[in-house]
């Protein structure tokens, strides 16, 4: 069963937004700059997985530049004590910021010569 989470940096003014599998390990990660609501990030554990499995570091780098990476360690239930505090979130809220996320991410990495042609 997926559930979805969302946890708030205050030192780096940064919400993060989380969709876990039923063994508590991120599937999917959004970041998103609270000041100017900017995206930092929209990854994929199974994207991941399949840039390194193409053979090639090169692409799970190149991944990571351009979508981020997803949290490496098992994530606590939401009524847990630790800090920050991990708060539910309906799923319908993850898949309309994944889809922001990406879109912006995408604009955002395009290839100058794409991002002309859109112009």
């Amino acid at each position: 069963m997926l559930t979805y989470v969302r946890w708030y940096l205050p030192d780096e003014d940064r919400w993060n937004y989380d969709e876990l599998g039923a063994d508590r390990w991120a599937l999917r990660h959004v970041e998103l700059r609270g000041s100017d609501r900017v995206f930092m990030a929209a990854a994929s554990l199974a994207e991941v997985l399949i840039a390194r499995d193409s053979g090639a570091q090169s692409a799970v780098t190149e991944y990571e530049q351009r979508y981020g990476i997803v949290p490496e360690a098992l994530f606590p239930l939401p009524d847990s004590a630790l800090e920050p505090a991990l708060e539910s979130l309906p799923s319908e809220d993850f898949e309309r910021l994944w889809r922001d996320a990406r879109r912006q991410l995408e604009q955002r990495n395009a290839p100058d010569s794409l991002v002309r042609e859109e112009q």
